[in-house]
């Protein structure tokens, strides 16, 4: 069980039930945790607890680790639940995934930049042809190289499709 599916199974009154204390009518115990305490000072609610005497207060797992003194984990376990330290095969996982979208980042950073640079060339490949005569070495030039920075820009668009 997880620290949610904990709270959700017991409420502050079922905790203090199991180490013996009965509540009064105005949800109020004797705290256990300073001495000599002869009125009760413990205010017991729903979900958490607060000591008006000593000042401790907390919720359900706080009661358990100072009432047997023990860790957050310790009290967590006795409540129920089950602790799985995370293994390195999903830390590698989320190693690799991370490298993963970087990766990707930087290839599409890469394409951006092509894509503007065929576009550029594209440009100046058209206003060489508007200012020559058609058919003139210059615009025969031109028309090839034209004609292959739209093919290449064709291609990275749909390279950028697939993504």
């Amino acid at each position: 069980m997880t620290v949610d599916e904990i709270k959700e199974t017991y409420n502050m009154s079922d905790i203090v039930a199991r180490y013996g204390f009965q509540p009064n009518r105005r949800g109020f115990i004797s705290c256990p945790f300073h001495p000599g305490d002869r009125q009760a000072s413990l205010k017991i609610h729903e979900r958490d607890f607060y000591c008006h005497a000593c000042g401790i207060g907390g919720d359900i797992f706080i009661f358990v680790e100072q009432m047997e003194d023990i860790s957050f984990k310790e009290a967590f376990q006795v409540l129920g639940g089950t602790y799985e330290k995370p293994t390195f095969a999903s830390r590698l996982t989320v190693y690799k995934s991370q490298k993963r979208r970087e990766m990707l980042r930087k290839e599409q950073e890469r394409l951006r930049g092509k894509k503007r640079l065929n576009c550029m060339l594209i440009s100046i490949y058209r206003a060489y042809m508007e200012r020559t005569e058609p058919f003139s070495d210059v615009w025969c030039d031109s028309y090839n190289a034209l004609q292959y920075q739209l093919y290449v820009q064709a291609e990275l668009n749909e390279i950028e499709a697939r993504w």
